[in-house]
């Protein structure tokens, strides 16, 4: 069975086309056919101007006509295309996801934060760790910050808050956002066994990968720290240039970073696993969960 999942978000669209097969254990195995991402930035519009302009209008519509094109190829038989913070807040988003349906077929839903925090937790990584620990997914985006707390393989809290790294970028998360979150999180995420982190999104994933951390093990709250005090002495050009990053990457990465390194501060967390999930991937098992619910 051929999956497909769209996730336009405030710094990029990605559709990611899956196929599901039977795996040697009886449980279902996701290969991954295709991934790919477009840099839409629909945040640098919306949490500006409060709607999504010509030019990213025009950038979204063609971007859903490739994503249709390729569906197709592949023969995805179901599909869901969830669209997050920036259309969420945009004036006119619904005129954009009408124009969309018209031009290309593909039918997006506009999601809540809460949605997008459970959507994390469909790829249910937890379940495969140290019944020991409780565990805090991050997930952070370009419009908004996801926190999912798990206590006891239990959901204890979720909550979004309109701190991402578009907005960081912009000027628009004030001391009372910072006071929002780090309240939240210290009323609402107290543990008595050991907790860790959980980290998803592009930058972490970057940042994962740069530490030359081994798969499977944790990177530690100390090197996250590093990486940003590094990375916020050199200019957006200076990081394309030393490390290779793209321009949507080098400019994010250091807001990325500060809030990563606010919520594991607040938690007192010292260590955090990147499994290198995402909403796309919560959608695909989203998906599947609710065809095998239909099957039943």
């Amino acid at each position: 069975m051929k999956l497909a999942a769209i996730d336009i978000g405030s710094n990029a669209a990605r559709l990611l086309i899956s196929e599901v097969i039977d795996g040697t254990k009886g449980e279902p195995e996701f290969v991954k056919l295709n991934l790919l991402r477009i840099p839409l930035r629909l945040g640098m519009d919306v949490f500006t101007k409060g709607e999504i302009g010509p030019e990213r209008e025009k950038m979204v519509i063609d971007s859903m006509k490739v994503f249709a094109d390729l569906m197709r190829i592949y023969k995805v038989e179901h599909y869901r295309a969830a669209a997050t913070s920036a259309m969420r807040d945009a004036r006119n988003g619904e005129e954009i996801i009408k124009e969309v349906r018209n031009t290309s077929g593909i039918n997006i839903e506009i999601i809540s934060g809460d949605e997008e925090a459970s959507l994390i937790y469909e790829n249910h990584i937890a379940e495969n760790m140290d019944k020991n620990y409780d565990y805090l997914y991050v997930d952070v985006g370009g419009g908004s910050t996801e926190l999912t707390y798990y206590k006891d393989g239990k959901m204890e809290y979720e909550h979004s808050f309109n701190i991402g790294t578009i907005r960081l970028l912009n000027g628009l998360v004030t001391d009372d956002h910072w006071k929002e979150m780090k309240e939240a999180i210290k009323n609402n995420i107290e543990s008595k066994n050991k907790l860790v982190a959980i980290g998803s999104g592009g930058n972490i994933n970057k940042v994962f990968s740069m530490s030359k951390t081994k798969d499977k093990d944790p990177i530690s709250d100390v090197t996250i720290r590093q990486f940003y005090n590094d990375l916020s002495e050199l200019t957006v050009e200076e990081r394309m240039t030393k490390h290779g990053f793209r321009q949507d990457r080098a400019d994010v990465i250091v807001p990325a970073l500060e809030i990563v390194k606010n919520v594991l501060s607040w938690a007192g967390i010292h260590k955090m696993y990147v499994p290198k999930i995402s909403v796309a991937d919560g959608l695909i098992h989203n998906i599947y969960n609710n065809l095998q619910e239909k099957n039943k």
